[in-house]
């Protein structure tokens, strides 16, 4: 009786303890008992109680809480891991459309063609008596100056046709675009939003963002990207 006693209450502290329950089926080469076995140990432990010392009604309770706590925890982990699984599935998939596509993304450098000209965006906190676009090359020499005048708050378009200030033609390359608006007659830098060409996506560690890998060997999160083109 009181082995049996001493078998129910190890096997309710491996219920509670389960590292160390795996280190000791390591060791005996044993599998896991089920809710089967822990019924059948469960009422053996009962048939061979001392009748003249019987185990309080609650403990026999405490060990089925516990046992279906844990079935219940077991499960719900299962749950969530196929769930993560899958969103993570999900997302690489989603990622890896992109390769080849160009994207709009929030970032002030990009590897461009000029001759084929660009296309971007600034965002503006509030109305602006004058607005410009600075372009540096890889040097970080500046290029060319993009004047885009007055404009409203909100985001705005501009265009580059890839020359210099002189108009000559530039040669393929990262270039930087640094916007810059007077709002309340103080200079304010704003954020740029440039397209960019997608080589490659680099799966994510568990809990952080996809990353996508540009043209030109810059990177950015998946989450930051604004708008998908062709």
């Amino acid at each position: 009786m009181a082995v049996e006693n001493d078998v129910s209450k190890n096997f309710v502290n491996s219920l509670q303890n389960p590292t160390s329950s795996a280190k000791s089926e390591q060791k005996t080469g044993t599998s896991a008992l089920g809710k089967d076995a822990f019924l059948q140990l469960l009422v053996t432990q009962m048939k061979n109680q001392n009748p003249l010392d019987p185990q309080d009604n609650t403990e026999f309770v405490s060990q089925l809480a516990q046992f279906s706590s844990l079935e219940s925890m077991q499960n719900l982990t299962s749950s969530v891991d196929a769930i993560a699984t899958s969103y993570k599935s999900s997302q690489a998939l989603q990622a890896s459309s992109l390769v080849g596509r160009s994207v709009t993304v929030d970032t002030g450098t990009v590897y461009l063609d000029p001759a084929k000209g660009l296309t971007g965006s600034v965002v503006l906190p509030a109305s602006s008596a004058s607005t410009t676009i600075s372009v540096y090359d890889a040097d970080n020499n500046l290029v060319d100056t993009i004047d885009l005048g007055a404009q409203s708050a909100g985001t705005q378009s501009f265009t580059w046709d890839g020359t210099g200030s002189d108009g000559a033609a530039l040669a393929a390359g990262n270039y930087t675009f640094k916007a810059n608006a007077s709002i309340s007659g103080t200079g304010t830098a704003l954020t740029t939003y440039l397209p960019a060409t997608v080589n490659s996506v680099t799966t994510a560690a568990s809990g952080s963002d996809m990353t996508l890998n540009l043209a030109g060997g810059s990177s950015i999160a998946l989450s930051k990207v604004q708008t998908i083109g062709l």
